[in-house]
This record gives structure tokens, C-alpha cells and sequence, in this order.
């Protein structure tokens, strides 16, 4: 099968083709019928005209005297200009005429009412006489049966006719009248639709190239944006403001509209889109900044110190530097081991699962967080329908709790509560993280959980106390997505909590929740919920 060739032609132009072929076809049709019903009217009536004709003559040989070529019933009164009338001799037959014309009744062969050679045949001339047909002329009717059917004769000189032969009361008569009237008249019928149809069909095509290009306007300005939007350098910088499809271009009752609504759809996703990947690039762009100055600071001591090392023992003490190599080297670590973390966790790459309770892990974090340090007060709070029982890593998990509760003590003055509670129903399994102190401040509040945000936004920090990188919110978002859960803040004055939603285990334990237990590597109980326990070095934001 031959693959179809591309459409060369606008569609304005096929249009306006298909309708003037359309329009053609159907003015052809209505003009042929007009033409054949009128020429079947005429034809009848010119018929029943030479049937009476014909009665009319046998009648007016019936009351003559005369010899058997006598026509002179044509001086009767009424009869037309081109009446013809001829006479048989009804004892010669004559076999038909071939030449008869095919839109006539076939001739009959010799019957009971025979036929016969025309012995005389006059026809009545303009000025009211009769003129005697010659032998030619009258050659062309010979073979006519005189059974009343009609024909249709060319007579040499006269034109054509439409003739009948009828024998009466044994008297055989032919009688005809001119088809010129009925030919003429078809004639004009034809050339007037012709000349009717013509200008019809050009009004027509006119009315409709301007019908079709003002409904094809609205297709064409939709073409017009989509090439003004093609035009825009999509591949560099901010992509704002494209062009739109104007709303009168897109009403969904028309097809133009319906495309126009879709290339404003597909004009706003392009944008959306754009717009998403220049943030996107603008935050990779922050992260690497973010990330080299948070490597280069500790690179930075750690190469000051070595210099100073290595220009002799009297400018700084070697205890001192080497222990200042070492906290700016495990800075760093920790640093490269958090970035290493979310590049994994941002590959997808699967975490370790296995069932964790998370009251469990909420009150290690939380015992941790009083052995750390006494500065806030620390509180745990378990409200459990059933087993707070997940699927996941535990180490994992209990790395985000631990960042929220060092994001708690880094950012709240000492005295502050914070409450550390865990939820657990059928549907889902919630830790919550909430303090008293200051909030967040409402500006950092939508970009809390994205990487290098910190409250703090010097680069130059000497100590813990200082601040971190402003990656652990960053992690506990990362951790929470790849559980399938999420992690939600509100935060005012007063008061800041963390929501985290995780979806439970689908292994259920029938078993009442417990009190969570020590870990086994810790030798002493496990202390009193309420009681004020050193708090846990932070992980800021």
C-alpha cells in the first residue's frame, strides 16, 4: 500500500474546492431534472396536440370526395402553421425505416392495421397554403404503422417532427406538427440554467471563500501564537510571559477554540515546566555554592593549621592544632557522610525495612536527648490506640527524630519544653516534635525543609554552638519521603511543632503497646519521662 502523500493544499483551499465540487454536482442534478421533466411535458403535450391533429383529419377526409390523395382538409380552420399531413396507399406495404430516431416508439412490422407507402403529403406553410412534399421528403415517412403510435421523423427541408399514422374508418391518415417550439424551448431552458447556474455557482463560491475565511480567522491567529511562541528561546534563562491564545479564541463550542484552549494548556504546562527547572537549577546552583563553602571552611582551618605546624612548635601548641584538625575533619565528614545521605536518598536507592516500633525509637531519642544535655525539658508522650509498629529503617528513623529534637534544643533557649509524642492508629502512625520557644521566623517558614537553610546565614561559624550546615531538616524530609510518609511544620511564638505521618505495618501486634525499654547496651534504667536530662549535640537546620 502506498504511503499517502502530504496534503499540499491549505485547507481553505480544499475546502472551498469540496464545496464548489459539491455545489456543481448538485446544481448539474437539479438542472437535468428540471430539463427532463419539462422536455417530458412538452413532448406530452405536443404528443396529445398531434393525436388530435390526427383525429381532426380523419374527420375532414371522412366529408370530402375527393381521390386518394387529397388533403384538403389542411384549409380547414384551426389548423397550425407546420401541420403535416400525408396519405397511404394502403395496398403497398413498406418496411420500416431504420433511420426511425431511437427516443421513439419502435415501428411495428406490417400488422392487421398495416403500412403503407405515402402516395401525397402537403404541410401548411407560414402563409396559410400547403406545400406538396417532395419524393425525399416524403421518403422519410414511409414505414409509419397506422396504429396510432407516435414518432419522431427529420424531414429533409422541414425539421423534425412528431408524427402519427391512424386508419379511421379504413381511410389511413398521417398527421404531424414541428418539435422546433419544444427544441427551442428546451434550449432556452438549457442556456438560462446554464447562465443561472454559472452565476449562482460563482456567487456561491465567492459567499463561501468569505464564510470560510472569516470562520477560519480564529485558526489562524491560534497558528499565529503557536509560531510566535516556537520563536521563543526556550533553552536559556527565564522563560516568563509567552504569548497566549486570546479568550475569544477559545470557546470549547468550536473546534478553533478547543485547539486554542489546548495551546494555552499546553503554553501554560511549557511554562509551569520551564519555570520549575529554572528553580530547580537556581537551588543546584545554591546547593553546590552552599556545599563547596561549607567544605571549604573546614579544608580552610585544617590547611591553616597544618601551615602553622609546619613553620615550627612555638607559634601554637601541636595538642591544640592536631585536636582542631580533628573537629574540623570530622565537621567535614559529617558534612560529605549528610550530602552522601540525600544523593542516595535522591536516587531512590531502597532503604533497609523491617518492622520498628516507633515508641521505641521516639523514647531512645528522647533518653538521648536528656543525656546530652539539661538546657530544655525534655517530655515524652505516647498515645496509642495500637502497636506504633512501621515498616522501615530503624537507624533511619531514629536519625530524624534525633534531628528534630537537636533542631529543637539548637534554635530554643534554655528552659524550653519539648514534648516528643507518638501516635498510633489503624490508619496511620504520627510523631509529633513540639516546643515552646521563639518559632521559626515566618520568611524561612516554606524553605524549612530544603537543604542549606539555616536561620544563620553567615559561613563562618567557629564552634557547634554556632550552627550547622543546615542540612538535618533537609535529611528528616528525605528520610520521611522515602518511608512514603510526610512531614509537616507550623510554627508561631510560642510554639513550633513537627508532624511526621508514617503508614503503619501491615503485621498488626494483638499484643497491648509496652512501655518502650532501654536499649540493651544502656546498663541503667530508663529515666523518668519528665525528668531534665542534658540535651543531645544539635543538628541545626
Amino acid at each position: 500500500m502506498r504511503p499517502r502523500l502530504p496534503e499540499r493544499r491549505s485547507l481553505r483551499t480544499r475546502l472551498l474546492l469540496f464545496i464548489g465540487v459539491i455545489l456543481v454536482v448538485v446544481c448539474a442534478a437539479m438542472a437535468l431534472t428540471t430539463v427532463l421533466a419539462q422536455r417530458a411535458y412538452l413532448m406530452g403535450n405536443l404528443d396529445q396536440r398531434v393525436t388530435d391533429a390526427a383525429e381532426r383529419s380523419q374527420g375532414g377526409l371522412q366529408r370530402r370526395t375527393g381521390d386518394d390523395t387529397d388533403l384538403g382538409f389542411l384549409n380547414e380552420r384551426g389548423q397550425a402553421v407546420g401541420t403535416l399531413a400525408a396519405r397511404f396507399d394502403p395496398d403497398t406495404d413498406a418496411a420500416p425505416d431504420p433511420d426511425t430516431d431511437a427516443d421513439t416508439d419502435a415501428d411495428t412490422d406490417a400488422d392487421a392495421d398495416g403500412t403503407g407507402q405515402v402516395i401525397a403529403a402537403q404541410v401548411v406553410t407560414d402563409d396559410g397554403t400547403q406545400q406538396t412534399l417532395t419524393t425525399a421528403q416524403r421518403a422519410a415517412l414511409d414505414g409509419i404503422a397506422t396504429d396510432g403510435s407516435l414518432h419522431t421523423r427529420t424531414i429533409p427541408g422541414l425539421g423534425t417532427y412528431r408524427v402519427t399514422a391512424i386508419a379511421g374508418d379504413g381511410v389511413p391518415v398521417l398527421t404531424g406538427l414541428p418539435m422546433d417550439d419544444v427544441q427551442d424551448m428546451i434550449g432556452g431552458l438549457v442556456l438560462i440554467e446554464a447562465v443561472a447556474g454559472g452565476l449562482g455557482l460563482t456567487a456561491a463560491g465567492v459567499i463561501c471563500a468569505v464564510v470560510i475565511r472569516r470562520q477560519l480567522r480564529p485558526l489562524g491567529r491560534v497558528a499565529a501564537t503557536a509560531v510566535e511562541v516556537s520563536r521563543v528561546p526556550l533553552g536559556r534563562g527565564a522563560v516568563t510571559g509567552l504569548t497566549r491564545v486570546r479568550e475569544r479564541d477559545t470557546h470549547p463550542g468550536s473546534e478553533a477554540g478547543q485547539v486554542g484552549a489546548a495551546l494555552n494548556r499546553m503554553i501554560d504546562h511549557v511554562e509551569s515546566s520551564l519555570a520549575e527547572r529554572q528553580r530547580s537549577e537556581e537551588r543546584m546552583r545554591r546547593f553546590l555554592a552552599d556545599a563547596s563553602h561549607e567544605l571549604r571552611t573546614p579544608l580552610a582551618s585544617i590547611a591553616g593549621y597544618a601551615e602553622l605546624m609546619n613553620r615550627g612548635t612555638q607559634r601554637i601548641e601541636p595538642t591544640l592544632a592536631w585536636r582542631r584538625v580533628s573537629a574540623e575533619s570530622a565537621r567535614m565528614t559529617g558534612l560529605v557522610e549528610d550530602l552522601l545521605l540525600l544523593a542516595r536518598l535522591d536516587e531512590g536507592r531502597p532503604l533497609q525495612s523491617s518492622e520498628v516500633d516507633l515508641a521505641a525509637v521516639v523514647a531512645e531519642a528522647v533518653w538521648d536527648a536528656r543525656a546530652a544535655g539539661a538546657g530544655q525539658d525534655w517530655q515524652l508522650a505516647l498515645l496509642l490506640d495500637t502497636p506504633a509498629l512501621v515498616l522501615g529503617d530503624e537507624a533511619r528513623l531514629h536519625q530524624v527524630v534525633a534531628n528534630l529534637l537537636a533542631n529543637a534544643r539548637a534554635h530554643t533557649p534554655v528552659g524550653t519544653t519539648v514534648v516528643a509524642s507518638v501516635e498510633a492508629t489503624q490508619a496511620h502512625c504520627v510523631i509529633r516534635v513540639r516546643d515552646d520557644g521563639p518559632g521559626i521566623p515566618p520568611h524561612l517558614l516554606p524553605a524549612v525543609f530544603e537543604r542549606f537553610t539555616r536561620g544563620d546565614t553567615s559561613r563562618s561559624r567557629s564552634g557547634p554552638a554556632d550552627g550547622g550546615s543546615g542540612l538535618g531538616l533537609a535529611i528528616v524530609a528525605a528520610i520521611t519521603a522515602a518511608h512514603g510518609g510526610r512531614i509537616d511544620v507550623e510554627s508561631e511564638p510560642g510554639r513550633t511543632e513537627f508532624t511526621l505521618t508514617l503508614p503503619p505495618s501491615h503485621v498488626l501486634l494483638e499484643a497491648p503497646p509496652e512501655t518502650p525499654q532501654a536499649p540493651p547496651t544502656k546498663s541503667t534504667p530508663r529515666p523518668d519521662p519528665h525528668h531534665r536530662a542534658p540535651a543531645p549535640a544539635p543538628d541545626p537546620r
